[in-house]
């Protein structure tokens, strides 16, 4: 594989081109991006052509650099998450109809939950999960469905880290953490009145596979006005929904 002098290989720099994107830089400028990437402008820019040249990459209207769909197609072929997805839409679009609100679909990803499947509600709370994107454990309701079930190295990890805060609400004790985690595997729900927004409550429940492996995390976002423990019940029906079709298919594994 080709080096550059500094005997970094060519596919580690396409790596960080592709790491520069993000839901907060879905376009950026070719030196924004090399800047972002931490190239040569000039590599940036042959790296970035030869990219567009196989639809990998794209330039948009104001020849800002995007992800190509080509790059979107390959990705989407060979997603491990495509049939926790199928099986996840139709109970999450009847959840949606039931109670008008944001419903999200969540997985453990490189110590986070990485959101892929959001249905989103104009006239609720506003939301700042985006499919695709990442917030910490600690902070969200399908993030402390997903840690309470998660091996335990993965909760000392999160525990030895710092916990940030993103609103008063958001625990950043770790024994309070630990003893959060507990109640929710006891329980089977994550309610989360005001930890990534004060105006907001969101609530989670486990997804499962075959021999009870949780997977994926179901959750609602509400108004934090209390209003939102009345909507559990159809949490965890649709939860368990997801569960049943789920099975043990070679389509729903391991991703973390």
């Amino acid at each position: 594989m080709a080096r550059s002098t500094s005997g970094e290989s060519l596919l580690s720099r396409v790596v960080r081109i592709y790491e520069a994107f993000g839901p907060d830089h879905r376009a950026v400028t070719l030196s924004e991006l090399a800047r972002r990437s931490d190239l040569p402008l000039a590599t940036a820019s042959r790296l970035v052509n030869e990219l567009i040249e196989y639809g990998w990459l794209r330039r948009d209207a104001q020849r800002r650099v995007c992800v190509g769909v080509r790059m979107w197609e390959l990705a989407s072929r060979a997603a491990p998450t495509v049939g926790l997805q199928e099986a996840a839409i139709p109970f999450m679009s009847d959840l949606h109809a039931a109670t008008g609100h944001h419903v999200q679909l969540g997985v453990l990803q490189g110590g986070e939950v990485l959101y892929i499947e959001r249905l989103f509600a104009p006239r609720s709370v506003r939301n700042r999960v985006r499919v695709a994107g990442r917030l910490p454990l600690h902070a969200t309701s399908s993030g402390l469905v997903l840690l309470a079930h998660s091996p335990l190295e993965v909760q000392e990890a999160t525990l030895r880290r710092p916990l940030q805060s993103l609103t008063p609400r958001t625990i950043t004790n770790p024994a309070l953490l630990r003893s959060t985690l507990s109640e929710i595997r006891h329980t089977g729900v994550a309610y989360c009145p005001g930890y990534v927004d004060e105006c907001a409550t969101g609530i989670a429940v486990p997804i499962r596979a075959t021999g009870g492996r949780v997977v994926a995390a179901l959750s609602l976002l509400m108004p934090n006005d209390g209003a939102a423990r009345g909507a559990i019940p159809a949490l965890r029906t649709a939860g368990r929904g997801i569960s049943r079709l789920l099975g043990d298919t070679a389509e729903v594994r391991n991703i973390a």
